[in-house]
């Protein structure tokens, strides 16, 4: 049973990086130290594990299950957990939502799997209900539904289709550009059962916050979680000056993560923690590759600019 029956996917939630050893061997002491440092950060609502920023691409089944495991030793009892489904058929889909429920996690984050995104998958959308209700018979899970830009998305018509058939759909985790967003916050968040719209658009975070979206669940959130509580809560206070001296301090971190390729991004958070202190090592497995010394040194600069240290962005206020 899940640990945490009622949870509703809203406000902030981070998700987790996945560390290494040198042999590509799951490091298992620090994921739990960093499962924990993330965890501590005052105000989250939620961690998700198994997901695009703990590089669940290159995980095999049983890895998962025990990362979850890990996951639940550390901090089920404090915290929802948010467990990733990332399969492209809809079975396996089942199997690991299963594992999920088994595990306690208290919510599913389902990516869109390779055979709607490619082709014009995203069109058919039976294929979609298809997926979904195969997942939601598996489990009574609470789901989140990640859209992608591009392709690996599902257009609105189809959404609302899907929310009202699945009923166990809560949220979306939002990557959509400005406009389509815009669109997902007024009528997601407006239905008489009411889908929350999960920001990730975290290369332009207020302003995407500011349109209304009731959360964001990010993979930055591994390293500024507690920059991310600060600028939500400013802007759910309606703060502006607050809500900008916030984000000013996020923009350099932004910068660093989010530039070309975005393939890249969970890599410069990896090699964000080590600089910080957080991590002993930025291994990633292939095809990920080692980032290059003069783009680590710039990471660094971004950490510095932010002002962030290995106890976090307010420490030395505290």
């Amino acid at each position: 049973m899940p640990r945490f029956k009622d949870f509703e996917p809203k406000g902030v939630i981070p998700a987790t990086l996945l560390a290494f050893n040198e042999d590509f061997s799951i490091d298992e002491a620090s994921t739990r130290k960093h499962t924990q440092d993330v965890s501590l950060v005052d105000g989250i609502t939620a961690i998700a594990i198994n997901a695009h920023a703990s590089e669940v691409h290159a995980c095999a089944f049983d890895e998962q299950r025990r990362i979850l495991d890990v996951t639940m030793e550390e901090i089920g009892d404090r915290l929802p957990v948010i467990n990733g489904v990332y399969a492209d058929g809809s079975q396996e889909a089942a199997k690991l939502a299963r594992m999920a429920e088994a595990g306690g996690a208290s919510c599913l984050l389902v990516l869109p799997p390779h055979s709607i995104g490619m082709f014009g998958g995203q069109l058919r959308p039976e294929m979609a209900l298809a997926h979904f209700k195969t997942i939601a018979d598996a489990t009574d899970l609470p789901i989140i539904v990640f859209q992608y830009p591009g392709t690996y998305c599902y257009p609105i018509s189809t959404l609302l289709r899907m929310i009202e058939e699945v009923p166990t759909i809560r949220a979306i985790k939002d990557w959509s550009p400005p406009m389509q967003q815009e669109i997902h916050v007024r009528e997601l968040q407006s239905l008489p059962r009411p889908v929350n719209v999960l920001s990730t658009n975290s290369s332009w975070l207020m302003a995407s916050l500011t349109m209304g979206c009731n959360g964001l669940l990010s993979g930055s959130g591994s390293v500024i979680a507690d920059l991310q509580v600060a600028l939500f809560q400013a802007v759910q206070d309606q703060d502006l000056a607050r809500a900008q001296e916030i984000n000013d301090r996020i923009y350099p971190t932004a910068q660093a993560f989010y530039s070309e390729p975005f393939g890249d991004m969970h890599n410069r958070m990896k090699e964000a923690l080590v600089i910080l202190g957080r991590l002993p090592r930025a291994v990633v497995r292939p095809p990920l590759v080692k980032l290059t010394e003069a783009e680590i040194q710039g990471i660094e600069q971004a950490m510095k600019a932010a002002g962030l240290t290995r106890d976090g962005a307010f420490s030395q206020a505290a």
